[in-house]
This record gives structure tokens, sequence and C-alpha cells, in this order.
């Protein structure tokens, strides 16, 4: 059986890893075979080189679900990476507190907070894409390389661009309500190991 509680899934690849098992901070949750490629930096890296402008202040979170794909260089953008929009200058005054001798409790006032990163589950998300901070993204979904999410995108959605919009469906409602009925990914891992071919070939007939 595999074993979701190793790093690297492949022998001799250290280019992908099992996402969970490289998570350090309680503010990301990752579930079970969900993989990161990076074949630019250390995979295991991801904590600082793929999730910005994350910091503690906040308590924002992201929430990525089971057998998600995630390609090198994709980003999550958090919520201090917004600069605040109701104010007549972008220039994030609260954060330099020290140097216009504002109130050191208001540094939250530089940015919009609006909220965690929810991944779905058996989500792919390419190359050098970036989720935009309080994006759901549903079952299933897709986005594409270097696509920027600023919407929520709806399970087994394909999405693409700048800024991401819905190119199809993967599959028709009918298929999509019994694979969200399903829920595959939550099969005990016998469970799925038997019906691996079913899943690849698309009979969504053989898993109900």
């Amino acid at each position: 059986m595999p074993s979701p509680d190793k790093i690297y899934p492949r022998t001799g690849d250290t280019q992908t890893v099992y996402l969970k098992n490289v998570i350090t901070k309680d503010s990301i949750e990752v579930g079970d075979y969900t993989i990161y490629n990076d074949f630019v930096n250390d995979p295991r890296d991801f904590e600082k080189n793929n999730v910005l402008y994350h910091y503690p202040i906040n308590s924002d979170k992201i929430k990525i679900g089971k057998f998600c794909s995630i390609a090198c260089s994709a980003k999550f953008m958090m919520t201090s990476g917004n600069h605040s929009m109701k104010s007549l200058s972008t220039y994030t005054f609260p954060i330099f507190f020290e140097e216009w001798g504002l109130d050191n409790k208001k540094i939250t006032d530089a940015w919009d907070n609006k909220g965690d990163i929810t991944v779905g589950n058996d989500v792919w998300i390419g190359l050098e894409a970036v989720i935009m901070s309080g994006i759901t993204i549903g079952d299933g979904a897709i986005i594409g390389a270097r696509a920027v999410v600023t919407k929520n995108v709806a399970p087994y959605t394909i999405v693409g661009g700048v800024p991401a919009k819905p190119i199809r469906k993967r599959f028709s409602e009918e298929v999509i309500s019994e694979l969200l009925e399903i829920k595959w990914w939550d099969w005990p891992e016998e469970r799925i190991k038997r019906n691996i071919e079913a899943i690849k070939m698309g009979r969504i007939g053989e898993l109900k």
C-alpha cells in the first residue's frame, strides 16, 4: 500500500513531495497524497517560497484537500498582500507606525482581510498560478498555468487567464453531482486501490 507519511512519493525524485509532510505551520492544512513539484527550488521550502505575506497577526489559513497536484512556483497570496482599498493611498502607513507616530496596535489597517484560502480535493493547480486570499476552489477543479484566481472556482471547472475565468466544466452536471456524492478521495486506501482503473478510465458507474 502507498505510504502518505513519507516525504518523497517516488524513488529518486526529490522534486516532488507529499506536501503535508513538509508543512510546519498550524495555519496551513494539507490532506493526504497531495503533491507539490518544484524543479526550481527545493519543494520542501513550500511555506517560504509559495505562501506569500502569511503573517501570524492575521490568523488567516490555507486549507488544501487530498489528492491535489500543485505545479512548480504556484503561489498563494495571503491577507497581508492586499493593501487597503478604503484608504486614499495604497501606501501601508500602519506598518511603519514608528516612522509616522501611529498606534502600533493598528498594523492590520494597512490591508484588507479577505479571509482564508480553501482548496478542495483532487484539484490541479498549474505552473506559476496565483491564488488570491479569500478564494475557495471546489473539488476536482483545474487552474491553468499562470492563471491569477481572483474569484471562487466551482467544482470540476477549468479556469485560466488573468484574471482567471471559467473555460469549461470537466464533466456533465450529472457526473459532477455523482462525483461530489461519491467523494472517492475519502475512501479507505484499499478501496481506492481496487478502483484505480475505473477512476483512471472515467468509468463512474463502477464507483457507485
